[in-house]
């Protein structure tokens, strides 16, 4: 089962995963600046569990602004992760594996949960920063990715200009990635049921493919001695296979109960569930501000960001650290807050008579119940603490708890979408070697 089910999950988490630390010194041309970083992340109830190892490592070639750097990422996941299905007052739901081999169920009022989800990521990526003249540099990227059932290959340039006596610095990259989709089981047809275990899989094929190109332009401004602004704007591009082949819709009756009293069709095999099928296309927007500031000794950064696209989902991000220095050692509280609005095309469910023809064809061309498409809002309190246990190195902790909080709307009691609760943990260590 694929690692990018629940990357939106842990983008929090891994975001910050090669930025453990600044360097503890600045490195020689003949020196690397390596940062090395080991996280978890885990869900309550059992969800998704994840163990991250990372390391970064760079160096300048030569004295003329050469650069090369280097990151490896290893994901490994396990744990139950939700299917789009939600509680329901049957005595019990069942459920197809994505291979058709097995089956789970959930209990009346028990969120959906496929506990069969497992997955190991590695990451691979290479940057090489090239100088045009005094002012001016290119910097050239590589990077792949390879689970068992997806691959993910990229590239990206960006063109960097400093002025205003290295003040002022301008920057503009596009990146392209393509990504091949092979997911266990293949491919299902959009919005056609689940079967029983046995009465075969509604699929289209083996494998799909998706490209993403995004472009950026930003500009980083010094204000002042004690004062760093950045505020750039990013356009993004994803068409091909976007849906989730994992993502199911429940379906029921116009009294609001699951479909079938949450059985089997005996004459198809059917279960009262759909696949999702989301746009071919979408186009992302970005716009961000960041601002550093130094006080007398501490450091306060603050991040604003505000997204859109053309599904209907818009979100405001707000990110607040300060670092406290104290002496060969700091502590820096973080507190982010995030806001969502949902998908044009969420549904919580299904209705029959409504959504659903009489013979049984969904009405809609798009749909999906995934909570990640609904609206939500997300807190995130955490601390780290740094120490620098000698000139070129530094050592440190980071520990952070996450909620994420769903509005379903109007839907029927006991069928909301819970609350989402993780804890994630960072332990860095940076080295000029």
């Amino acid at each position: 089962m694929q690692l990018i089910n629940i990357k939106s999950k842990i983008s929090l988490a891994t975001c910050s995963l090669l930025q453990v630390t600044a360097s503890a010194a600045q490195a020689a041309d003949s020196e690397w600046d390596i940062d090395t970083a080991f996280l978890y992340y885990g869900e309550s109830d059992g969800r998704v569990q994840a163990a991250e190892p990372a390391i970064y490592a760079g160096r300048n070639i030569g004295d003329e602004g050469e650069r090369i750097d280097l990151r490896l990422v290893i994901d490994a996941l396990t744990g139950a992760t939700p299917n789009g299905a939600h509680a329901s007052s049957a005595p019990i739901q069942t459920f197809t594996t994505p291979s058709g081999n097995g089956s789970y169920a959930a209990a009346a009022g028990e969120t959906p949960l496929d506990s069969s989800f497992m997955d190991t990521r590695v990451a691979a990526g290479a940057d090489w920063t090239l100088p045009v003249n005094r002012l001016s540099r290119v910097k050239l990227g590589l990077n792949a990715s390879a689970e068992y059932d997806y691959l993910s290959l990229g590239l990206s340039g960006s063109y960097i200009r400093d002025l205003n006596n290295k003040n002022t610095t301008l920057t503009a990259s596009l990146a392209f990635n393509n990504d091949t989709y092979t997911p266990e089981g293949g491919i299902p047809i959009a919005l056609s049921p689940m079967r029983l275990q046995g009465a075969g899989l509604n699929r289209e094929g083996s494998s799909d493919t998706k490209t993403i190109t995004d472009f950026l332009v930003g500009v980083t401004q010094v204000v002042s001695r004690h004062t760093l602004i950045e505020l750039n704007y990013s356009y993004g591009v994803s068409d091909g296979y976007l849906t989730d082949p994992f993502k199911i819709v429940s379906v029921v009756d116009a009294n609001g109960k699951l479909a079938n009293s949450g059985e089997f069709d005996p004459n198809t095999g059917n279960l009262p569930y759909v696949y999702e099928n989301r746009p071919d296309s979408r186009q992302r927007n970005n716009l961000f501000f960041r601002v550093a500031h130094h006080l007398t000794q501490d450091v306060i950064h603050f991040s604003y960001r505000y997204f859109w696209d053309d599904w209907g989902i818009s979100s405001n991000t707000f990110d607040l650290k300060y670092r406290y220095e104290m002496g060969r050692s700091y502590l820096q509280p973080h507190v982010r807050y995030y806001m969502q609005e949902a998908a044009d095309f969420y549904r919580h469910n299904l209705v029959e008579g409504i959504d659903i023809a009489d013979d049984g064809t969904v009405l809609l061309t798009e749909v999906s119940s995934d909570s990640r498409l609904m609206k939500l809002t997300g807190t995130t309190l955490g601390l780290k603490y740094g120490y620098a246990i000698g000139k070129n190195s530094e050592l440190s902790v980071r520990g952070e708890f996450m909620n994420q909080t769903f509005d379903d709307g109007d839907v029927t009691a006991g069928e909301e979408t819970p609350d989402l609760d993780a804890v994630i943990l960072n332990i860095g260590y940076s080295v000029v070697w």
